[in-house]
Order: structure tokens, then sequence, then C-alpha cells
């Protein structure tokens, strides 16, 4: 089950599970797996963006990612 999703900078996506390992399957280009995320992701998923990759990953709601 996804628990959080990353966008990145170069606009790859990186997902993880409760246990804190990466689900390949919904991981790739932002544009090619957000809606695919956006439906299978549970309420209490979080949503980041790491935009810069030197800094702390920033929550954003579920709406804005």
């Amino acid at each position: 089950m996804i628990e959080s999703v990353i966008r990145c900078p170069n606009d790859m996506v990186i997902v993880f599970d409760e246990d804190e390992e990466q689900i390949p399957q919904y991981q790739g280009r932002y544009g090619e797996v957000k809606r695919r995320i956006l439906e299978d992701a549970p309420p209490g998923a979080v949503f980041g963006h790491w935009f810069d990759f030197e800094t702390d990953i920033r929550t954003v709601p579920r709406e804005e990612w």
C-alpha cells in the first residue's frame, strides 16, 4: 500500500510503502504515473516535493502534488 510519494526535480516520482520499501510499479515520470498514484493512494498517504535534492522534502496536500 502506498505510504509516501515524492516528486523530484527531474520530474521523477519515488513511491514507498508502509515498510519504507520502494514500490516500482508506481515510480516513473510524473506525467505518466500521477493519475494511477492519485487513484490508488489511500487518504492517509503523504505527498511531497524534493525539488532541490539538498534540503528536506516539503510535504504538500494531495491536491497540490
